[in-house]
């Protein structure tokens, strides 16, 4: 098992029917970094920071997990895992319903 994958994925809201899943540390990186500059607050520092430590074996995988997570409340873009699934299953049946 790679040590830099989450025990189990964060889903975040791109936008209004767009989710993202976020299962690494370089996936969050990536979404961390790719965050708008105007938006970014002290909430999303430390979530980078966290996942960079965490990347470079200086904290855990999951601090940096939760660090995420409470980025994602602050932010309002954390999506329930469970409606996340539902849509990713609908799109894959190619049926339209959820």
């Amino acid at each position: 098992m790679n040590v830099e994958v989450f025990s189990s994925p964060i889903f975040v809201k791109r936008a209004a029917y767009l989710v993202q899943e976020i299962a690494s540390l370089a996936d969050a990186i990536d979404f961390l970094e790719e965050w708008p500059e105007d938006r970014r607050d002290q909430a999303h520092e430390t979530a980078l920071q966290a996942c960079h430590e965490a990347y470079g074996g200086n904290a855990s995988v999951s601090a940096a997990c939760n660090a995420l997570i409470g980025f994602a409340k602050r932010a309002a873009v954390l999506e329930d895992p469970t409606a996340a699934m539902q849509l990713i299953a609908a799109c894959k049946t190619g049926s339209g319903k959820m």
